[in-house]
């Protein structure tokens, strides 16, 4: 097949990416089959046709991803859970419940599920956007003494 290691010739395989389709006749059906009446039939013909994504182009639920928000200076505080970029990075800005926050880290935990590792949980350490700014103040200060 011309459209690479995503489709296979099985109809179990190609409905679960949801963007490929079976036309034709199916070899199996009874219609299908030819009789012993009739002289010659032509044979059934299967066409699998397989659509490359677009660019951009994806589901909601990969728009946005759920992280665990905690603010991390003492004591640490639970935001919740919070819907953001699944790009998101140390150093990005984020806005929860209204305040600006800075990201300090992000942490990716992964289980072992029937023998492969499946993503469980996201987490966003984060800080609030003065205490970053004052943070940043004593490291410059430290650096030029």
């Amino acid at each position: 097949m011309a459209c690479g290691s995503r489709c296979v010739s099985s109809p179990l395989h190609l409905g679960a990416f949801g963007n490929s389709s079976i036309k034709g006749l199916n070899p199996y059906s009874s219609t299908s089959l030819p009789s012993s009446s009739s002289s010659s039939s032509p044979p059934s013909v299967v066409e699998v046709v397989c659509k490359k994504r677009e660019r951009g182009e994806r589901g909601d639920r990969e728009t946005f991803a759920p992280y665990y928000v905690t603010v991390i200076t003492p004591p640490p505080r639970n935001l919740g859970i919070h819907s953001l970029p699944p790009n998101t990075q140390c150093g990005e800005t984020v806005e929860v419940k209204g305040e600006p926050y800075v990201v300090s880290g992000v942490t990716y935990r992964y289980q072992l599920r029937r023998g492969k590792y499946q993503p469980s949980e996201k987490r966003l350490d984060v800080q609030s956007l003065g205490r970053y700014f004052v943070n940043l103040y004593f490291d410059n200060l430290l650096d030029t003494s």
